[in-house]
C-alpha cells in the first residue's frame, strides 16, 4: 500500500470515528427527556399540553434552525459550524439543570437548535469526504444516532435515581457532548475538497421548484414525526397501559437499540434495487405493525412490537437521510437539499408530539391515538413511493437545476 493510500485510509477511519462520536450526541438530549416526563410533570406542575409543548420544542427547533446550517457553513466553514453547534448543545444541556422552569424550556430550545444545525451539516460533509460510499457511511452515522437515542432512553431513569434528581440526569449528557467537541476540534478534517469545487447553480429558489425536493422533505417530515412521537410519548403511552416507569423506558430503549441493525443495513438493502421504494415500504410497514402491537395488542406481544418498531424506524430514518445523498449529484446540492429536507421536514414533524399532547390533554384514548399514528404511517408510505424513485438533482452546464 502506498503512502498516499495509507493516508487516505487513516483519514477515512478517523472521519468515520468522528461521525460516530458526533452522532452519539444528537439523540440523547431528546430521548432522555421522555422517560422523565411524569417526574417532570409531578415536580413542576406542568399540564399535559405544556409537557407536549416541551417535547415539541426541540423538534420544532430542528426545523427552524436546520436551514441556517448551509448559511453558517458558507461563512464559517462546515467544520467550525459543527464545532459551534456542539458548543451550543453543551450550553443547552447545562441550562436544563437549573431550577427555573424557563431554563428547562430555554435549554431545550438550544438543544434543538444545535442538533438541527449539526444534523443538517453531516450529510454534506459525508458526501464531501466519502463521495463513493456516502450512502453506506450515512448508515453508519445513523447507527450512531440510534445508539445515542437508546442510551438516552435506557439510562435516563437509572441516572436520575443514581444522581438523585431528574435535572442532573438531563445535565449529565453534557459530558458526552464535551468529549465530542474536544475530539472534533482536535481531529476534524481541515482541507476543503469537493465542497469548494462543486459546480455553482442550483439556488434554493430553484430547489423549491422541484417536486423531487418536496417529496424528500415530506418523507423526512412524516417519518420523523413518528420518530419524535416515540421519543416524546411512547413511555407515557405505555405507562397508561399499565407498564412501570422503568419498564416503559427500557422498552423504548430496546426499540431504539434495535434501530442499530436496520440503520446500518437499510442502505445496503437499498442498493439491491434500481430505486429505494421496496426498502422504504418494508421499513414503514414494520413501523406501523410495531406501533399497533405495542399500543393495541396483548402485553405478550410487546417484544415483537419493540423489534418491529425498532427495525422500521431505524431503517426509515437511515433511508430518508440516504435519499438526501442519493438524490443529489454533488456535496453542494446535498447541503442545500439537507437544509430543505430537514428544515421543512422537522418543522412538520414537530406537529406530531404536539398533537399527541393535545389528544392526551382531552383524555383521548389509546385506540384513537394509534389510529392517528397509523394515518401518519400511511402518509409516509405515499411520499416514499414518490421520493424513492431512481432520480437525481443535478446542475446543467448553463447553471440551471434539473432532474435526471
Amino acid at each position: 500500500m502506498t503512502t498516499d493510500a495509507r493516508a487516505d485510509s487513516r483519514r477515512v477511519v478517523l472521519f468515520l470515528l468522528l461521525m460516530v462520536l458526533v452522532g452519539l450526541n444528537l439523540r440523547p438530549a431528546l430521548s432522555s427527556l421522555a422517560p422523565l416526563l411524569l417526574r417532570i410533570q409531578a415536580d413542576t406542575g406542568l399540564t399535559p399540553l405544556a409537557i407536549g409543548a416541551l417535547t415539541t420544542l426541540p423538534v420544532l427547533c430542528l426545523g427552524v434552525f436546520a436551514p441556517l446550517a448551509p448559511w453558517l457553513a458558507k461563512r464559517m466553514g462546515p467544520e467550525r459550524t459543527l464545532a459551534l453547534a456542539l458548543g451550543v448543545l453543551i450550553v443547552g444541556l447545562l441550562l436544563r439543570g437549573l431550577p427555573a422552569l424557563a431554563s428547562l424550556f430555554g435549554g431545550t430550545l438550544l438543544v434543538g437548535a444545535a442538533i438541527g444545525i449539526a444534523g443538517t451539516l453531516l450529510p454534506a460533509l459525508v458526501k464531501r469526504e466519502l463521495p463513493g460510499g456516502a450512502d453506506l457511511m450515512t448508515g453508519v452515522y445513523t447507527m450512531a444516532l440510534c445508539l445515542g437515542g437508546a442510551l438516552g432512553a435506557g439510562l435516563s431513569i437509572p441516572l436520575a435515581d443514581l444522581l438523585g434528581n431528574w435535572r442532573f440526569s438531563l445535565v449529565s449528557w453534557g459530558l458526552l457532548a464535551a468529549l465530542a467537541l474536544l475530539a472534533w476540534l482536535t481531529l476534524m478534517p481541515r482541507t476543503p475538497r469537493a465542497l469548494a469545487t462543486a459546480p455553482a447553480g442550483g439556488s434554493m429558489r430553484e430547489l423549491l421548484g422541484q417536486p423531487l425536493a418536496w417529496q424528500v422533505m415530506l418523507l423526512m417530515g412524516t417519518q420523523s414525526s413518528l420518530a419524535y412521537i416515540v421519543f416524546g410519548w411512547l413511555p407515557t403511552l405505555l405507562q397508561t397501559r399499565g407498564y412501570s416507569e422503568a419498564e416503559a423506558g427500557w422498552l423504548m430503549a430496546a426499540s431504539v437499540m434495535v434501530q442499530l441493525i436496520s440503520a446500518l443495513g437499510a442502505p445496503w438493502l437499498a442498493r439491491f434495487g434500481r430505486d429505494q421504494r421496496p426498502a422504504l415500504l418494508l421499513v414503514l410497514g414494520c413501523v406501523g405493525a410495531g406501533l399497533w402491537l405495542l399500543l393495541q395488542a396483548a402485553a405478550n406481544w410487546r417484544w415483537p412490537g419493540v423489534v418491529l418498531l425498532g427495525l422500521g424506524q431505524g431503517g426509515s430514518f437511515s433511508l430518508a437521510l440516504t435519499l438526501i445523498v442519493l438524490r443529489t449529484a454533488n456535496s453542494r446540492l446535498a447541503g442545500k437539499l439537507s437544509g430543505l429536507a430537514q428544515g421543512g421536514g422537522y418543522t412538520l414533524a414537530a406537529m406530531g408530539p404536539l398533537a399527541v399532547g393535545m389528544l392526551l390533554q382531552f383524555d383521548v384514548g389509546t385506540p384513537a391515538i394509534t389510529f392517528v399514528l397509523l394515518l401518519i404511517v400511511a402518509l409516509a408510505i405515499a411520499f416514499a413511493l414518490l421520493a424513492g424513485r431512481n432520480r437525481r438533482l443535478d446542475v446543467g452546464e448553463d447553471g440551471r437545476l434539473f432532474v435526471r
